[in-house]
């Protein structure tokens, strides 16, 4: 086996690359996949609306707030009896809805997709289908299907459209099971879902999102249900609570912003009140500013480690936006204007900052900082001299120098945006990100990465419902530095893979694919490794089945030993 340049584009940080990105498309029957993830990857930012029945009650039960648990699921925590609870629809006739207004407030605030409830635990179903009575046509005064209006709204004014739909349907036979609403599917609600993710994926033109929710669907039972979604609407990426590692992408918890170490494709769904994401009446709302700075935050932080983020709305009962909310929307919205670019921008592969957060777009290094004072700000490991550093959208040049692998701005007392300022660093050059851990050779010229020499990306990957999320390692990164080039030959330690796996190896842009049970009995060809103050070394799987599928691969160390030749 030798060693050949690389054909992947990976999502590792490479010295002379600019962000992490998409893994490559290495077959044609993957084309598909990659280009669905990618698309939906640019989108970055969405609009969550959680509206339904549950809506017209506020979180209010019998004149008395209803503190436990979400208000859309107020039906299970208030043990409202199902003939009540759809009484409520006969006064359901939301005058105020205007799905206009709703995707203008979604592209006025920086969105570029909406993804609506069409369906919430209560099995109220918010859309006009032939499945079951029990829907806001066939039940409520307002008689009309939302998810049309909608969808024809976004296109009309130029927003990407999505649903959610819960596997958890209370009124075609789960009991309310609220803590966990982990209940398995049984064979007699399959035609119910079947046909309703059917209409939904047939109705209502192009769909960008599909995000399940809950249940604990057999892996059979995901399959068939993601089956229906590819098979009629192909561009549309789905979200991993379908379960069984189904999804295109990982959901992350309500509200849980990515670890260090999280590897995209993930999704954060983010609520304006952590307590809900219907309407409730009685929430308190205040602090304006510090909510936008909170969400604004948590918007950056989630692109800069190259999610999407997807913040909810909860319209109320009678259609309208909660005035607070919108406030919120459109303080964001005149947020991102400020900083054109930044949320086009992808993580920077430098390390974490303690002051913010750094975002790249082709030249152009952004600087989210959270922890504004007055004097000296560092960005460390970037090997680049800036051009310029300015605050973004302005023209005052702001002072640096560099100090060893760090670049320090000097910032002036007062903050430039009382919300969330951002940097603009200006390069030259490609940026060139300075490992913090760098391995050198050993006084015989062996490399030898032990544990602590590597860094390692993470996801989580789901069997049947919400409590069975495990981390996964989906790839692993080293620096060596190499003074000169040299003919090297590879082999791990102690190393257990997975015999049903090829593993894809990258060092310095050239790659080698290689079996595992090749990798764990045998040293590798040997190959010239470059001159470099740091290549990089990326493990990771050649074809994952899903995005989060974990290595497999365990080793006490990795050798590079030098053997004789010439360097060619």
């Amino acid at each position: 086996m030798i060693f050949r340049p690389s054909l992947a584009f990976a999502a590792c940080l490479l010295l002379a690359t600019s962000a992490t990105a998409v893994p490559a498309v290495q077959h044609q029957e993957h084309e598909t996949e990659a280009t669905r993830i990618a698309r939906w990857q640019q989108l970055g930012y969405g609009m969550f609306v959680h509206w339904g029945l549950y809506s017209e009650l506020g979180g209010v039960w019998q004149g008395k707030p209803v503190s436990k648990g979400y208000s859309e699921q107020i039906q299970g925590w208030a043990n409202i009896p199902s003939d009540d609870y759809l009484k409520v629809a006969a006064r359901f006739a939301a005058p105020k809805f205007d799905a206009d207004a709703i995707c203008k407030l979604a592209k006025d605030g920086g969105a570029r997709y909406i993804v609506v409830t069409s369906k919430h635990h209560d099995g109220f179903a918010m859309f006009d289908t032939k499945s079951t009575d029990y829907n806001i046509v066939k039940q409520t005064p307002f008689g009309k299907d939302p998810l049309k209006l909608l969808s024809t709204a976004c296109r009309r004014i130029g927003v990407g459209f999505g649903v959610y739909f819960s596997l958890v349907d209370w009124h075609a036979g789960h009991a309310p099971e609220v803590q966990h609403n982990s209940n398995p599917i049984p064979p007699a609600m399959e035609p119910l879902i079947e046909q309703q993710l059917t209409e939904l994926m047939s109705n209502y033109g192009p769909i960008r999102e599909v995000w399940f929710d809950m249940s604990a669907p057999t892996a059979e039972q995901s399959r068939r249900f993601a089956a229906i979604v590819r098979k009629l609407q192909p561009q549309a990426a789905i979200n991993g609570r379908i379960w069984n590692n189904r999804g295109d992408f990982v959901t992350l918890g309500d509200n849980e912003l990515p670890p260090a170490t999280m590897q995209p494709p993930f999704e954060v769904p983010a609520s304006i009140y952590h307590a809900t994401w219907g309407y409730r009446s009685w929430q308190q709302r205040d602090d304006l500013q510090g909510k936008i700075r909170e969400l604004a935050t948590g918007l950056v932080q989630t692109r800069a480690a190259g999610g999407n983020y997807l913040l909810n709305i909860g319209p109320m009962g009678d259609g309208s936006v909660v005035p607070f909310e919108a406030d919120v929307l459109h303080g964001i919205g005149a947020w991102l204007q400020r900083y054109p670019g930044l949320l086009d921008a992808r993580p920077s592969g430098l390390p974490r900052q303690p002051w913010g957060a750094t975002l790249l777009r082709g030249n152009t290094l952004y600087l989210a900082v959270h922890e504004w004072h007055a004097g000296a700000l560092r960005i460390s490991g970037l090997a680049n001299d800036p051009i310029a550093v300015r605050v973004d959208g302005g023209d005052a040049a702001l002072h640096w120098h560099r100090d060893g692998n760090d670049v320090v701005i000097e910032l002036p007392a007062a903050t430039p945006d009382v919300l969330l300022p951002v940097l603009r660093v200006t390069l030259s050059t490609p940026l060139r990100a300075i490992p913090a851990n760098i391995a050198t050779a050993n006084g015989d010229g062996v490399y030898r990465l032990g544990k602590n020499d590597w860094r390692t990306s993470t996801s989580y990957t789901f069997g049947s419902g919400y409590l069975t999320q495990a981390e996964s390692r989906v790839s692993l990164a080293a620096n060596i530095a190499s003074p000169r080039p040299q003919r090297v030959a590879l082999r791990f330690i102690a190393a257990h893979a997975r015999n049903d796996r090829i593993y894809h190896i990258t060092i310095a842009g050239r790659a080698l694919d290689i079996a595992g049970s090749e990798l764990a009995t045998r040293a590798l060809d040997p190959f010239v490794l470059p001159a470099s103050p740091a290549t990089n070394i990326d493990i990771r799987l050649a074809h994952s089945a899903y995005p989060a599928e974990d290595l497999g691969l365990s080793f006490d160390a990795l050798e590079l030993r030098p053997v004789a030749g010439t360097p060619r």
